[in-house]
């Protein structure tokens, strides 16, 4: 049997009041893909720091071809050959793409001086046989998110990684881009390399993983071959319980209609958009990457100013100028961008929770922090918030936490309408299931809700009327009773269905 490059034995870390990881092993082997699966929480992110040297392990070993190796920085990570591409991608926008691949292990010449010509050369070379289509010498700003990944799969190759480490690598690509990155695998594959590819999709895990590890509650609950092992079962051991009915069954009540919009259009993103949602409703949006889907919603929440078009919430015209305005009308957004567009990263929880309800929390401009936490606390346990405490710095929490805290925001300024936009992107199957069991609440509740995404299954399981959007256009408005999947799909893709002769 062939044996790892790298090994995790006994690895145990904790922080105050948490205790993130226990006693967690994991083997990486050349030239095989091992999916690590787990909910958000279960300490897959403490564990990738840990391996590329931004975390001590309090405890345990980790050995390299079976040589016992510490890194104590993310540069001792990175000599002993262990890289991490992430969702987000840790580029520099304003130098090259040849010097974002090199930068740290510049080429030197004689004289120790950076050889920018053979730096280019070689990024190049690296670029070439990856068929990226890139020029190393444009700077990085001028790429998309797909090709910014690309370089970073091109700065894996430039150190001669030979552990690659690839986090949520899919979540803001296109189909085309997806299929284009699997090509690249299967390339780092063939050259020997050890890949960790972390997702919470398990369409990805089959298509590409070779093993996997499931983590739950910071310890690691099981490991084998993927071909031998059934999703069910891999489900069960992420969230130590059978998920049988992802989307919750329930009985709607609509009632009569709260917000109008009709002809909202913009210059560049959308023309002509109409559609309205009712009390008590889901109104799915579903369409291609590019359809216009989150500009509309931007638009409608006062971020964009819509170049013609009017909007009704509950029987009054309103145009909100900002999201303030937006709020004040009883509309929130929570955007797809949570970590940039939805929390205040530096502050804690309670004061991210807090900050649209000002005025229910402080008295003759006073803030009264126990009023801040009492409302925190009151939408973070609605919502099964996963944290040491209130005080915890949102940064620190995991992407399904992160868009638990976004909502929480905004459900504590009591809104008509709530706009989620992909509200289940990069999170995992069980917090999937608490955010579409929530959404059931709301509406219930006799909010309107509009979730904006991606996801089929999801559009199908939980959305009362279906908005189907294709370059900027609506093209058509679905009752959600037996669609079918290929349905949206033609509709999204403008693909038109041959009859039979």
């Amino acid at each position: 049997m062939t044996e790892p490059i790298l090994t995790l034995s006994g690895i145990s870390k904790s922080f105050p009041g948490v205790r993130a990881l226990n006693d967690v092993s994991l083997e990486l082997y050349p030239g095989e893909v091992t999916a690590l699966i787990g909910e958000n929480g279960a300490g897959k992110s403490t564990l990738v720091k840990t391996m590329t040297g931004i975390y001590q392990p309090d405890a345990g070993e980790i050995r390299v071809r079976g040589q016992a190796i510490s890194l104590p920085t993310a540069i001792s990570a990175s000599q002993a050959g262990i890289t991490a591409i992430h969702q987000e991608t840790v580029l520099f926008d304003e130098l090259s793409v040849a010097e974002n691949i090199y930068l740290g292990h510049a080429p030197r010449n004689r004289l120790g001086l950076i050889d920018w010509k053979t730096m280019r050369r070689e990024a190049q070379e690296t670029l070439d046989s990856m068929a990226a289509g890139i020029d190393a010498a444009m700077p990085l700003k001028e790429l998309g998110i797909a090709k910014k990944h690309l370089v970073a799969v091109a700065r894996a190759l430039s150190v001669d990684a030979q552990v690659v480490i690839m986090d949520e690598p899919t979540a803001a690509l296109s189909q085309k881009e997806i299929e284009e990155l699997y090509v690249l695998v299967d390339l780092l594959k063939q050259d020997g390399k050890a890949i960790l590819f972390i997702s919470h999709k398990f369409d990805e895990i089959y298509r590409i993983a070779d093993r996997y590890t499931v983590f739950r509650d910071g310890e690691m609950v099981g490991k084998g071959f993927i071909k031998d092992t059934p999703q069910n079962e891999i489900v069960k051991l992420m969230v130590g319980r059978s998920v049988d009915q992802i989307f919750p069954a329930r009985e709607a009540s609509i009632g009569e209609t709260v917000l109008e919009v009709s002809g909202l259009s913009h210059p560049t993103e959308f023309e002509n958009v109409s559609f309205s949602v009712r009390k008590g409703e889901i109104l799915g949006f579903y369409g291609l990457v590019g359809a216009g889907r989150s500009e509309v919603m931007q638009a409608v929440f006062g971020m964009t100013k819509p170049s013609g078009g009017a909007m009704v919430l509950d029987g009054k015209t309103i145009a909100p100028l900002s999201p303030a305005d937006a709020v004040e009308a009883g509309i929130v957004y929570v955007p797809e961008e949570r970590g940039k567009q939805g929390v205040i990263t530096g502050e804690p929880i309670f004061k991210n929770v807090s900050l649209p309800s000002l005025g229910k929390t402080s008295r003759s401009g006073f803030l009264r922090m126990a009023e801040e936490f009492k409302l925190a606390r009151t939408y973070t346990e609605r919502l099964d918030l996963r944290a040491s405490s209130l005080s915890q710095n949102v940064s620190t929490l995991s992407g399904g936490n992160q868009q638990k805290v976004v909502i929480a925001k905004w459900l504590a300024t009591l809104p008509k309408v709530i706009i989620l936009d992909e509200p289940t992107k990069g999170i995992d199957i069980g917090s999937k299931a608490a955010v579409h069991e929530f959404m059931g609440e709301l509406v219930a509740q006799g909010l309107s809700v509009i979730m904006v995404s991606s996801e089929l299954p999801e559009v199908l399981g939980m959305s009362d009327r279906i908005v189907v959007m294709r370059e900027g256009l609506v093209v058509d408005i679905l009752e959600n009773k037996n669609l079918q999947p290929e349905t949206l799909v033609r509709l999204a893709a403008g693909i038109v269905e041959v009859e039979a002769a």
